[in-house]
């Protein structure tokens, strides 16, 4: 849910997700001599209780001093932003923010205005006269972040294998694996069944699940990758079938041995119904579901899942891909223009690039707003968005700078690094590259270690596109796709292309800014080690000013606090 308020000095919006409320705050530029920062009190309405958001940085006092891990109370140690977020809320909750632009000075802090603002995150269900309704639309996303300050602060350098109780998977899980497990364990024998299609498949508890589920009378058939392509998990998905006993309800997907079947999708039967499914950019695999970050997306459509249920038969079959590109075509024809409100789906592989293309269209009819991950690098396509787009503010959270090159094309690489560094040098680009912190040195702060759950994909996995999000027509397209002339052309693929639903809209820019928050100060001090020195001091000067002149900063502060 989105709302806004004013006291006519200060302005507050809040943005509700599931797990994240995102807060814009403006005051006039005149109004912000002397402002010291913002306070955020949070009270949860069920609890009864309320408490102060707090931060790492903290005021340069005589009795004021870091600990590695140690937080600071925003009414003590305001933050120096005028965009700022929850991500500690939680799912159907009724919670008031109170916003207090603070003055005066470090050592005694004074009230200048304050909004309050009521808001009630999201649920995948929503309870209606004592009963519980299923949302068309249930999305969830896993913690994504398991090198992070908080995973140090609760389980130190362990690697969460070695975490007792499965409290590390718990807690990186985020509720994604249990969602799963809920979809699953929801079946009833002689109603449900269940068609899957997967690339990574491989995650031994799931595998059981299924079998479990099997055994009680669920009908169930998966499709599963088995090419040849260089890296893939052919070998560890044959191995983990055969280890679970699942090998008389699977089929390997052959056919286009260079390329791969990359879907991640489970539909739901209902008798001979297709009912829902599940997708988006989660592999079935340990590093998929509790490493970088992923997202699983469940539409409960008959008429989408009967369009999943339809490709998943298809690549049951396991046709030549020059059949697989007609059919998959003929099933998910090219979308008209303008895209329709609702739900559409497009599969691949495709026999050309139009589909990319119509992304990148979509992607040029932002006003505002336009917000991308990219887990292999940025497409030429996307480049051009970043260079000509309309839209005032456009972030981007990329895995790594470029997509991984060849030895004999490091020329390539260096030319790709320069054209994404000119597009950083643009202050409507704000772009973010995952990272931790490997050291020590930033005084405060704790080392962080990745998880050795994934090997070439450590932070940014997921897979979507957000055009004018915080617009009453918002447009969404997410699935297993990485926007890439592979992904389209040839590889197996699923997008959901979601236009006009606001609900979804904020729950994907909750956790993109989320994500993009965690990693852009990880970055930037990579290659800024000044930040070493002055990273968790706050300002007792005119830090906001540059909110106020030709940044991203600015463009910012003006998109986050303005109703669009």
């Amino acid at each position: 849910m989105r709302i806004s308020g004013s006291n006519k000095t200060l302005t507050v919006q809040a943005v509700a997700g599931t797990y994240v409320v995102i807060l814009g705050m403006d005051l006039p530029k005149d109004d912000c001599d002397g402002l010291l920062g913002f306070s955020i009190h949070r009270f949860d309405h069920e609890a009864n209780k309320g408490i102060m958001l707090e931060g790492f940085k903290h005021f340069d006092l005589p009795d004021v001093a870091s600990a590695a891990g140690k937080h600071f109370r925003s009414d003590k140690h305001p933050f120096q932003d005028f965009q700022w977020a929850d991500y500690a809320a939680a799912p159907g909750k009724n919670y008031t923010y109170t916003v207090t632009a603070l003055k005066g000075t470090p050592e005694k802090l004074k009230k200048f205005a304050e909004v309050k603002l009521t808001v009630t995150t999201e649920s995948p269900s929503l309870e209606k006269n004592g009963k519980k309704q299923q949302e068309i639309h249930e999305v969830y996303f896993n913690r994504g972040v398991a090198a992070s300050q908080e995973y140090t602060r609760r389980f130190g350098d362990l690697r969460p294998k070695n975490v007792a109780d499965n409290e590390a998977f718990k807690w990186l899980s985020r509720g994604i694996y249990e969602a799963l497990e809920k979809y699953v364990n929801d079946c009833k024998p002689g109603k449900h069944s269940l068609r899957i299609a997967a690339y990574e498949f491989n995650y031994e508890p799931f595998l059981q699940l299924l079998k479990a589920t099997s055994k009680r009378g669920v009908n169930i058939r998966i499709v599963y990758d088995a090419r040849e392509a260089q890296g893939g998990p052919k070998k560890k998905n044959r191995e983990a079938v055969e280890a679970a006993g699942l090998q008389s309800i699977c089929t390997e997907r052959i056919q286009g041995p260079s390329y791969i079947s990359h879907n991640k999708f489970i539909v739901k039967l209902e008798g001979k119904t297709p009912v829902s499914v599940w997708t988006g950019g989660m592999n079935f695999s340990e590093g998929g579901i509790f490493g970088h970050s992923n997202v699983a997306h469940v539409v409960n459509d008959e008429d989408v899942a009967k369009k999943y249920f339809q490709y998943w038969t298809l690549l049951k079959s396991d046709p030549p891909m020059a059949d697989t590109k007609i059919k998959v075509e003929k099933l998910t024809s090219l979308p008209a223009s303008p895209l329709a409100q609702g739900v559409t789906c497009i599969f691949s592989p495709r026999t050309n690039l139009d589909v990319l293309n119509m992304y990148r269209d979509l992607a040029m009819e932002g006003k505002a707003g336009f917000f991308m991950t990219f887990a292999f690098g940025i497409n030429k396509l996307f480049k051009g968005v970043y260079k000509t787009s309309p839209c005032t503010l456009r972030f981007a959270l990329l895995e790594k700078k470029t997509r991984a090159y060849a030895k004999d094309k490091k020329d390539e690489q260096k030319k790709d690094e320069q054209e994404v560094q000119h597009l950083r040098n643009m202050p409507e680009n704000i772009f973010s590259v995952g990272s931790i912190i490997k050291d020590n040195e930033l005084d405060g702060w704790m080392v962080e270690r990745l998880s050795g759950m994934n090997k070439n994909v450590n932070f940014v996995h997921n897979k979507f596109m957000l055009v004018d999000p915080m617009s009453k027509d918002p447009i969404v397209i997410a699935g297993s796709a990485n926007f890439s002339d592979a992904s389209t052309k040839n590889n197996d693929e699923n997008m959901l292309l979601i236009r006009g639903d606001t609900r979804v809209a904020d729950i994907y820019l909750g956790e993109f800014m989320r994500l993009w928050k965690h990693h852009s100060f990880r970055e930037s001090r990579t290659f800024n080690k000044n930040l070493n020195q002055t990273a968790n001091i706050l300002s007792i000067g005119n830090w906001w000013e540059k909110y106020f002149e030709d940044t991203d900063n600015a463009a910012r502060r003006i998109y986050f606090s303005k109703v669009h």
